[in-house]
């Protein structure tokens, strides 16, 4: 096993701006194919979501050679939020009306998804439903996707999706919100059972 593969993420990074490229091209294997289910995840195009990924490299590259990367431990999510921050750019320069910030901080109807229990009975029964919902998702506004997305299939907390998404825990809840609710009216239309008891 090569030395370079024993090291850590931020070892890594470290080394890629002390001019070492083969601790970066470690780096890009580590982390292309989970950054890019998330972009193609969140836009729903192929040929954005290349364009996208490669805005992404490249403004890594950047921070990292500017030193804006510091020993955090935290550098999947890093990533992540450069990412995020490229689409929400994207967004902006095509002015898309579907971005919907939630202006409704009440939370008192938010409850706890019961798919979200680990017990082992529940595992099948929320792989299923994990990929009814993922159907649901293509309808809805994108910043209710990406918090769904980073919530059920990345496991983030919502701690992590507001500072990687750049908003505040209540406003990532509220979307989550939003999205249990319109992923409710959809699974009621489509006749989809969600809640697992």
């Amino acid at each position: 096993m090569n030395k370079i593969d024993c090291m850590t993420d931020e070892e890594l990074a470290l080394r890629y701006t002390d001019g070492d490229n083969q601790a970066f091209d470690e780096l890009l294997a580590r982390h292309q194919d989970k950054l890019f289910t998330y972009i193609m995840f969140v836009v729903r195009d192929q040929d954005v979501a290349n364009d996208i990924f490669q805005d992404t490299f490249v403004k890594i590259i950047t921070k990292l050679q500017e030193g804006k990367y510091s020993d955090s431990g935290k550098f999947g999510y890093w990533i992540i939020r450069i990412a995020h921050n490229v689409i929400m750019d994207w967004y902006r320069l095509q002015k898309n009306s579907h971005i919907i910030e939630p202006k409704d901080n009440n939370l008192s109807n938010l409850r706890a998804l019961s798919i979200l229990d680990k017990n082992r009975e529940d595992e099948i029964v929320k792989d299923q439903i994990l990929q009814d919902v993922r159907h649901m998702m293509d309808n809805l506004p994108a910043p209710q996707r990406e918090v769904v997305y980073m919530r059920f299939y990345q496991d983030l907390p919502f701690k992590e999706i507001a500072e990687i998404t750049g908003v505040s825990i209540n406003t990532a809840l509220g979307r989550m919100r939003y999205a249990v609710l319109n992923l409710r009216r959809m699974a009621k239309e489509h006749d989809i059972q969600l809640d697992v008891y």
